[in-house]
């Protein structure tokens, strides 16, 4: 069985939660990263934290964290380059820090679907969600070029791949994140 590394992508600057740390802003009584953390980590065999600020806050999560590469907080590509080049897994799985209620089963599935593909992706209805996938690291040395050539649009990469995308319509709550002030405070 090979082995899964998990990323959470905390790397952003939180734009829409006004300029703030998102996995780190509290929801009922703890930070959303550790919610996450806490229905990812039990799916992969190894966590790392993506992030670019706060460090010693995601450390404390108690998983090695490693920043992004690519300067000027690059977006989710620039995470995923990050924990795949750290990661020791054969597949690396990645979820957003902003998502609390995310399927307790996703590797297990995006997995079972990979087959021969590069790259499986969560939908729910006809709606990918391109931060929920499961990758073949070896697949690094296409994304290092994409990168390099200036390539920073998470569907643009995804498109030279061979993608599978997996339906979690069953589960289509459990993809809903939250992304700024007023959904955290209405979930």
């Amino acid at each position: 069985m090979k082995k899964v590394t998990g990323i959470l992508l905390a790397g952003g600057q939180g734009r829409r939660m006004g300029g703030v740390d998102k996995g780190l802003q509290r929801y009922r009584g703890k930070p959303l990263a550790q919610w996450a953390i806490e229905r990812f980590a039990p799916q992969v065999d190894e966590l790392l934290i993506n992030a670019n600020q706060n460090a010693d806050a995601y450390a404390a999560f108690g998983h090695r964290v490693v920043p992004d590469e690519l300067g000027g907080f690059a977006g989710p590509l620039a995470g995923l380059h990050a924990g795949m080049k750290a990661a020791s897994g054969s597949l690396v799985a990645t979820v957003p820090c902003d998502s609390p209620f995310l399927p307790g089963d996703l590797v297990a599935r995006l997995r079972a679907a990979l087959a021969a593909n590069d790259l499986a992706v969560a939908k729910t209805g006809a709606q990918p969600h391109p931060v929920f996938a499961l990758v073949r690291r070896a697949v690094l040395p296409h994304l290092d070029a994409f990168l390099a050539g200036g390539g920073r649009k998470i569907d643009a990469w995804y498109a030279t791949l061979k993608v599978v995308e997996v339906a979690f319509d069953d589960e289509a709550d459990a993809f809903r994140n939250l992304n700024t002030r007023e959904e955290l405070e209405g979930a």
